[in-house]
């Protein structure tokens, strides 16, 4: 396990440097960020290390961090710095979820103290997750991409035997089935784990500032360059790039990125010099790329260079079995973030949501879940309350039926991966079928 580690958030550099200083006089590791935006691309689900920031910064400011970091790891610890007349706020953010809060002016020593509690609280956490692991509870892949689906069982198997190599990846799947979730994962169980994870949307670069945002620059590079400044790809060395939906990359830049790839080496815009990229490149997309290199729009050469090993993460439609369990996580994880009961979930309901279509995928499936802990109803599914009046076996069979029938259409009508994955004999499953009229297809049929 890493060394722990304090990330230290202030825009106000002396007060920064003085504050970092003083905590390493203290025996505590610091890293230190001028701003939000850089401290998250070290915040990971496996960081041993605190954070603490400061509330009011230009940007995101520290209440957006705390929330971010949140939905990343709710269990690391997240202590911010107020001045006098943020109390109030302070005190909301211990509510949402925030370890401790510290007024301005403080004492050294007492933010030093409030730190060492703090990372004593996460090596507990952290040492635990590995004790349940060891014995034998879902481990963090798991509970990150859970389903008992053949296809997911598939993914986390090829996930953890790529994970602690430097191939370079591929991940393709439909719009909200996850794809950055797999790739954070990756990162996180890879030796690369405490380097930043660098999350470049392709589809939202700015046009006019594009090589700069990547590539950095040098100082009088063009108009306004009045410093020298890091790019993404420098500022990711030694740990991942995330080059999301690179299929919308401009044409002009995928020949650039091709030369960093192969060599990786880097040249800020205004300089000659040659700067070594030591990176991992995973790349996403939610279009086959081979189809795109047909119709010309993306390069074949750097398909070939990324595509070392690709990751397919299914949609929900082709694992149906896979929607209740998926949805009772997110609600335990809906509850959590808007502190509300998550209350009884009836087999109706659950039978309802596995038979519904989720074209937006888990994100889709995520806002259903927040809705259902806020006490709204999801769209387009019937929790209704005759189901509480029906007798056990009525609502048992119900939902016997619906696991059935997503099974079936899950494996395309095939019947022995269905009567193996639901550990039942073939017999048997003609038996439930002809009961429940269900046809190969998971449908109804003619009766």
């Amino acid at each position: 396990m890493k060394p722990p580690t304090v990330l230290l958030v202030d825009d106000e550099e002396e007060i920064r440097h003085s504050t970092a200083q003083s905590l390493e006089l203290a025996g505590i590791a610091v890293q230190e960020f001028a701003g939000a935006e850089s401290a998250l691309n070290y915040v990971t689900p496996g960081l041993n290390g605190v954070l603490v920031t400061d509330i009011r910064m230009p940007g995101m400011d520290g209440m957006s961090l705390l929330a971010r970091v949140r939905e990343i790891d709710s269990d690391l610890p997240v202590i911010l710095v107020t001045g006098h007349g943020d109390v109030q706020l302070a005190v909301r953010a211990m509510r949402e979820g925030a370890y401790d809060f510290i007024e301005k002016p403080f004492a050294a020593q007492h933010l030093a103290d409030v730190a060492k509690r703090a990372l004593d609280r996460r090596m507990l956490v952290l040492e635990n997750r590995l004790l349940r692991a060891a014995a034998g509870h879902p481990d963090d892949i798991e509970s990150r991409l859970p389903g008992r689906s053949a296809v997911m069982i598939d993914l986390r198997y090829r996930l953890r035997a790529v994970g602690g190599t430097d191939a370079d990846l591929l991940i393709v799947g439909d719009t909200g089935v996850g794809k950055e979730v797999v790739a954070r994962a990756v990162h996180d169980i890879s030796s690369r784990a405490n380097r930043p994870f660098v999350a470049i949307n392709c589809a939202a670069l700015p046009g006019n500032l594009i090589e700069s945002e990547l590539f950095g620059h040098e100082i009088g590079a063009f108009p306004g360059a009045l410093r020298a400044r890091y790019g993404k790809f420098e500022h990711a060395r030694g740990g991942t790039v995330l080059l999301d939906e690179i299929g919308s990359m401009p044409a002009e830049l995928q020949a650039r990125l091709l030369r960093v790839i192969q060599d990786r080496v880097i040249v800020r815009l205004g300089s000659n010099e040659q700067i070594p990229l030591d990176v991992r490149f995973i790349a996403t997309s939610k279009v086959k790329l081979e189809d795109e290199v047909t119709q010309g729009r993306f390069r074949a050469d750097l398909l070939y260079r990324l595509n070392v090993v690709t990751l397919n993460v299914p949609p929900l439609s082709s694992r149906r079995e896979d929607v209740p369990i998926l949805f009772l996580q997110l609600l335990r994880e809906a509850a959590g973030r808007h502190r509300r009961d998550m209350g009884e979930v009836s087999p109706r309901l659950l039978a309802e949501i596995a038979r519904r279509e989720w074209p937006g995928n888990v994100r889709e499936l995520r806002n259903a879940a927040d809705r259902y802990v806020l006490g709204l109803d999801i769209e387009g599914v019937n929790d209704s309350a005759d189901d509480i009046t029906a007798k056990l076996s009525d609502r048992v069979a119900r939902f016997e039926r619906s696991v059935i029938a997503s099974a079936l259409q899950a494996h395309g009508g095939s019947l022995k991966p269905v009567y193996e994955e639901l550990g039942i004999s073939r017999k048997t499953l003609y038996e439930k079928m002809q009961r429940y009229a269900l046809g190969r297809d998971g449908e109804t049929t003619e009766v």
